[in-house]
């Protein structure tokens, strides 16, 4: 078994060719693209949002300008009509999220299972690991409270202290104690985001391995691992910085590949908005309702292509972390290489039995008289 974070790529990259290339499967590819999606084993950038950075930087003397170019056929007082539908977007957004993390949580059992076995099957995935992830989905739910809370008292205790020492109301006289708070504040919030990212990424990678075999509890499994990475730490710290690098090179190649599906579906979805603006459609409710939903199927369809061509990368990274856990945790070890069968004992030859002598045969009875 590979040791070093180093040798187990290696392995990771022949078991990814074994699956996915030595017999190609497209039901197999469409599973895993789904899996991958579901489990968030993504490893694609390039998703840009800054232009609705630009758009809330503009002056607010300019809202009305802003929202007439956003809608050119709506007056901006009727905005607030759609405040009933913006509400209830974001109520249904709250709900899908916690919904998908659920779903995300078991997914990642499947993807453990499907990336082991060679096989992917969804519907016999989630029976046998549906109880895991909802232990694994509890675990999500203490990280995201306790991010929430660390990331809440890192920002709202400076700013407390900074307004109850009068920084705000001062602010000229204060201005070399408040950029030097900022950077101080910069870099700690640094520190814990870098420290969460590890985090979740032992989780996925290590933590589930464990929890899977071992059918325990978060805890128990924290405690497990936590007992497999003493006196290794270096050779886990090694692991994580050449992960993250093997994750910046497949985000470039991957994003790269993504073009294709890409501009399948948006030049179509670009075209059918200039046929609708130049038919005269009008923005109401109904055809904003529209719109989100239209743009929404696009987005998944997207969303599904790009991880279809993901599917190598979906298959690799699981498999490097099995690897590199496999030489500290026989549990995993034993199912990842298994020992060749011991060929069965040759049959003794069998023994000839000598022909029994044939009985004698009775005197032949002489003539009466």
């Amino acid at each position: 078994m590979p040791v070093s974070a180093v040798d187990c790529v290696q392995p990771a990259i022949q078991h990814t060719r074994e699956q996915l290339f030595s017999r190609f499967r497209i039901g197999q590819w469409s599973r895993l693209a789904l899996v991958g999606i579901l489990a968030l084993e993504m490893h694609v950038s390039g998703w840009n949002f800054g232009n609705f950075g630009r758009v809330w930087r503009q002056p607010s003397g300019r809202s009305n300008e802003i929202l007439a170019s956003l809608f050119p056929n709506i007056d901006p007082a009727r905005i607030a009509q759609f405040a009933g539908l913006i509400a209830a977007i974001l109520l249904l957004a709250v709900v899908v999220f916690f919904v998908f993390l659920y779903i995300s949580s078991v997914f990642r059992f499947i993807l453990f299972e499907s990336v082991l076995r060679r096989e992917c099957s969804i519907a016999e995935g989630w029976q046998r690991w549906h109880r895991a992830g909802r232990r694994f989905f509890l675990w999500q739910l203490v990280y995201l409270i306790c991010a929430w809370l660390v990331f809440s008292m890192l920002i709202g205790i400076p700013l407390l202290f900074a307004a109850t020492a009068g920084w705000f109301k001062d602010f000229r006289n204060h201005i070399a104690g408040m950029v030097g708070g900022v950077i101080l504040l910069v870099c700690v919030v640094l520190i814990v985001a870098l420290a969460a990212a590890i985090v979740q990424v032992l989780a996925k990678d290590f933590l589930v391995p464990i929890m899977a075999l071992e059918n325990l509890d978060f805890a128990d499994g924290w405690s497990r691992l936590f007992a497999l990475m003493r006196g290794e730490f270096g050779k886990y710290a090694v692991y994580l910085l050449l992960k993250f690098a093997l994750s910046i090179a497949a985000a470039i190649l991957f994003s790269i590949v993504a073009i294709i599906p890409t501009v399948v579906v948006i030049v179509p979805s670009g075209l059918a908005v200039l046929a609708a603006r130049a038919a005269g459609m009008g923005w109401s409710a109904a055809t904003v309702s529209l719109a989100i939903i239209i743009g929404l199927m696009a987005f998944a369809l997207l969303i599904y292509l790009v991880a279809l061509v993901s599917v190598p990368a979906t298959v690799f990274f699981p498999a490097y972390a099995m690897y590199f856990l496999a030489a500290r945790y026989p549990n995993l070890g034993v199912l990842l290489n298994p020992a060749p069968a011991s060929p069965a004992p040759e049959a003794p030859p069998a023994l000839e039995t000598p022909p029994l002598p044939s009985p004698p045969l009775p005197p032949t009875p002489e003539p009466i008289g």
